[in-house]
């Protein structure tokens, strides 16, 4: 079933919010929060207009004094505007603020390009102590919002904007372990997000009839980030895929490059939004498919770098250039 994770987020937040009374819900005019959401949180919820600059510096007094805010804007923003204050006033402090990042990657698509987040992974997980997620569905939000609250230091979640579809059945993720959907010997497919996991899920069935087995990992947690679990699947794989919904330079891509590079040498390639700033408006969903972040890429991308043909027995041919 379809649902937002965005939506997943405030609906298992506020009934925490009764049960801790340490718990506050602060609000940028994001509009995820109506009437009857405030009425519920009371006292627990304070909205201070469209500032984010300032949301995360009133966090940040709030968690000194004892309380865990649970900050409401847009992924764009807190990468962005709101960032100086995330690094000084809560990152350098480590201090538990859970800033919840709506419409992250393509999510505000139809706003245009200075609302898409395609930067705040890796601009987040440079941040020392700062915990980074990614919910692939509404499930794994549920999941991640529970667990913060035995989070020692900040957080970043990014969420989507509309309902997405639910991964198939699996264990609960658990913040900081990256899940195994799927094993295989010859490839790893590395992503996060809705889209992304469920593309590589769905290249890793095309391959399996290509005779290519492929390891599947779900990386939602960017930092810390489960170098062992990678490293692992990596070993006996001839070839690393990632696949974001982020720019190449600094996201998942980054961080598994990185990892391997110390661990345990393997060829990978990235394939992620390209290089420059988004030229088209549209849905989520358009996006996606305009910019090539689907299982038809994945798959010809490992066909061609593992020097396979198609069944046509004509070579297959992709541009992997990121």
């Amino acid at each position: 079933m379809s649902r937002a994770t965005r939506e997943a987020y405030r609906d298992t937040l506020l009934p925490l919010l009764t049960r801790h009374p340490e718990l506050m819900c602060l609000d940028s005019d994001t509009g995820l929060f109506g009437a009857e959401h405030v009425a519920a949180a009371g006292d627990q919820y304070l909205n201070v207009g469209i500032a984010e600059h300032n949301l995360m510096g009133v966090a940040a007094g709030m968690a000194a004094c004892g309380r865990v805010p649970f900050v409401n804007t847009m992924a764009a923003f807190a990468a962005s505007r709101a960032l100086e204050a995330i690094k000084i006033d809560i990152a350098y402090n480590r201090l538990p603020v859970r800033i919840m990042a709506t419409h992250g990657g393509l999510a505000a698509g139809h706003l245009g390009p200075t609302h898409m987040a395609l930067e705040d992974l890796a601009v987040l997980r440079v941040l020392p102590g700062m915990t980074v997620v990614v919910p692939a569905d509404a499930t794994a939000t549920e999941a991640f919002v529970e667990q913060s609250l035995h989070l020692a230091g900040p957080l970043y979640v990014r969420l989507g904007r509309k309902p997405s579809p639910a991964l198939p059945a699996a264990p609960l993720p658990v913040i900081g372990q990256a899940q195994t959907l799927r094993r295989g010997g010859d490839v790893v497919l590395a992503s996060c997000g809705p889209y992304p996991v469920l593309a590589c899920l769905e290249a890793a069935d095309v391959l399996a009839g290509h005779g290519i087995e492929a390891t599947v990992l779900n990386m939602h947690t960017l930092r810390p980030f489960d170098t062992q679990t990678l490293v692992a699947a990596a070993r006996p794989a001839s070839l690393v895929v990632t696949l974001e919904e982020h720019w190449c330079s600094g996201g998942l891509g980054g961080a598994v490059a990185e990892a391997l590079a110390e661990a345990a040498p393997t060829r990978v390639l990235r394939l992620g939004m390209p290089d420059q700033f988004v030229d088209v408006v549209g849905n989520q969903e358009h996006l996606v498919a305009h910019y090539g972040l689907t299982a038809e890429r994945v798959v010809r991308t490992v066909r061609t770098a593992l020097g396979t043909t198609a069944r046509s027995g004509g070579p297959v041919r992709e541009d992997v250039s990121t």
